[in-house]
């Protein structure tokens, strides 16, 4: 699957180069083998790259140094042999025999040396008459620059040289050098001697010995390459067996474990990670039994429960229509009874709904429902109420009529307790019911405009038996495992139960239920937060912002205070 994956991707990224920075990029955050083997061959490269240029540079400037020197050794030599021929020569006065005496000097000085390229131009003006001149053979005037004649003068007991680009016979250049000295002849002055040198040989294996090394670089870095993928296969591989362990772990398989093989660091993390995978294994299932014995107690003392409370509930049913006969104290007596039992068989009622959601055997009994009509007949129900709390309750239904595969009976139980709840902590403001729909799910929210909760209070409030005030009084006669059992529902329903809240603003309960086959696809139809709020304002409600509103609440400005709190 994974090999099959790969292929399919390079083939994708082959097709579209535009991809590839953004699969380097996932390959890098998620691969610690790519980010390895990345780094090993960044560096290997730019650590072969600088040795190899050093070595190249210090082999080029070596080998330069050496040819020079054979460069200037040569012509010394040969200039030196060509004032040797001058000065064991009797030079007379007669212009014939210096004329061949500096024939001679024309031959000796190409024959002594190893180039062919020789310059030679007089320094002072040449006696009339005398027969010698300068001469050049395949030595272009103009390689010759003004600098390196001026010290060739100005020096006549040194050599210079300068390195030059000489043209070559079949087109080329080639570098070279272009040494220079002075020569003597006697009874008519001194002369410039220049012989130039082509490095092409040089040239040549300077080049050989810089595309071997570049060659040696990349095999080396290839091989640096395998060994890296090698070395990295047999320490990653027991790595990503771990984290495929782990995560088969994670996922509920506890016998899994990972094998032991040797006796190196991998192996001691192989064997505290199994010793660690059977300790959670022995506790998991050791909560598992005591869970198990908590739910069937929980179950059996409900169910047992059941039959006295069954009598106890019929008999203060009894006094209960009968309290007005008696005095004004078991008047009260009996209408407390008959309020406590209600409750306690409520509670009754709300423990067996929670084992059965731990025992795992809920059933939801699906028929299209219309969630809108639902809400709209909760509304009806639960008006009595807010009336009595001088709530005022408010449907707002843009979308939801349309049917859809729900439990009716859960749904119905999950809106009244939020309709109750939004009644018995909006302190006598409106309630307002909202019901909307998207291609993706229905939902419907329930918001108050009471004290509101803090953000660790909301985060708690689907805990059993959690109160966010235990101080206060309650008035409906909640057991504290509605909101529970009613994040239960939405979860069995595939959807979601969620709240938002702040202080002095309000509480938002937004519960969503998806079309089709419990799976919740997109966004819910009601966002979370609201974006407006509702207050009473001179005797009417109307909606207002809740930068405003907030304002009104922690803005210490004169207009928002009391007479009291002014002063």
């Amino acid at each position: 699957m994974i090999a099959t994956g790969a292929t399919s991707t390079t083939v994708a990224l082959w097709r579209d180069p535009r991809g590839w920075p953004e699969t380097i990029a996932s390959l890098w955050r998620r691969s610690l083998r790519f980010r390895t083997i990345t780094i090993t061959l960044l560096l290997t490269s730019l650590a072969i790259f600088i040795t190899s240029l050093i070595m190249a540079l210090v082999i080029q400037n070596n080998l330069f140094e050496s040819r020079r020197d054979d460069v200037l050794a040569d012509a010394l030599r040969a200039v030196a042999e060509a004032q040797g021929t001058l000065d064991s020569s009797e030079v007379t006065d007669d212009p014939q025999g210096l004329r061949a005496l500096w024939g001679d000097v024309q031959d000796t000085i190409p024959r002594a040396s190893s180039s062919t390229h020789v310059a030679v131009y007089p320094i002072d003006d040449i006696p009339v008459g005398s027969g010698v001149r300068g001469f050049r053979t395949d030595l272009p005037a103009d390689l010759l620059s003004d600098g390196l004649r001026e010290r060739v003068v100005s020096f006549p007991d040194r050599q210079s040289w300068q390195s030059v680009a000489m043209p070559m016979a079949d087109g080329t250049i080639a570098p070279g050098i272009v040494v220079g000295q002075q020569l003597f002849v006697p009874e008519v002055g001194a002369f410039e001697v220049y012989i130039a040198y082509d490095l092409a040989d040089s040239q040549y294996t300077l080049q050989f010995v810089q595309s071997t090394l570049w060659a040696a670089g990349l095999v080396l870095i290839a091989i640096v390459a395998g060994i890296s993928w090698i070395v990295l296969r047999l320490v990653s591989k027991p790595i990503i067996e771990a984290a495929e362990t782990s995560a088969r772990l994670a996922a509920g398989d506890l016998g899994v474990r990972l094998p032991v093989q040797g006796e190196d660091e991998l192996a001691t993390l192989a064997q505290s990670f199994n010793a660690m995978a059977d300790s959670i294994e022995s506790q998991i299932k050791e909560l598992g039994e005591l869970s198990l014995v908590q739910q069937r107690f929980v179950s059996d003392v409900s169910h047992e429960l059941r039959t006295p409370l069954t009598t106890i509930r019929l008999a203060a049913d009894m006094l209960n229509d009968q309290r007005e006969q008696f005095d004004p104290t078991m008047n009260r007596t009996a209408e407390l009874l008959h309020t406590q039992v209600q409750r306690f068989d409520t509670l009754l009622s709300d423990l067996l709904e929670i084992s059965r959601y731990d025992a795992g055997s809920v059933q939801l009994e699906l028929e299209p429902t219309s969630l809108a009509d639902l809400a709209e007949d909760i509304i009806e129900q639960m008006r009595p109420l807010a009336d009595e709390r001088g709530s005022e309750l408010r449907l707002v239904a843009p979308g939801g009529y349309s049917p859809v595969d729900m439990d009716p009976r859960r749904v119905r139980r999950v809106l009244r307790n939020l309709v109750g709840n939004a009644i018995e902590h909006g302190e006598g403001h409106p309630v307002v019911v909202t019901v909307d729909s998207n291609q993706y799910a229905v939902a419907v929210g329930v918001r108050d405009f009471g004290l509101g909760m803090k953000p660790a209070d909301a985060e708690r409030v689907f805990d059993r038996f959690w109160r966010a005030d235990p101080s206060r009084q309650r008035t409906i006669g909640g057991t504290g495992l509605g909101l529970s059992i009613a994040l239960g529902d939405a979860k069995l329903h595939g959807g979601t139960l969620a709240v938002w809240s702040e202080l002095a603003i309000g509480t938002n309960f937004v519960l969503t239920v998806p079309r089709n086959a419990r799976v919740l696809e997109g966004a819910s139809p009601i966002p979370l937060e609201p974006q407006e709020a509702v207050a009473d304002v001179g005797g009417m409600t109307q909606p207002i912002q809740l930068t405003e509103l907030r304002e009104m609440y922690f803005d210490p400005s004169p207009e928002n205070l009391s007479p009291e709190e002014q002063s």
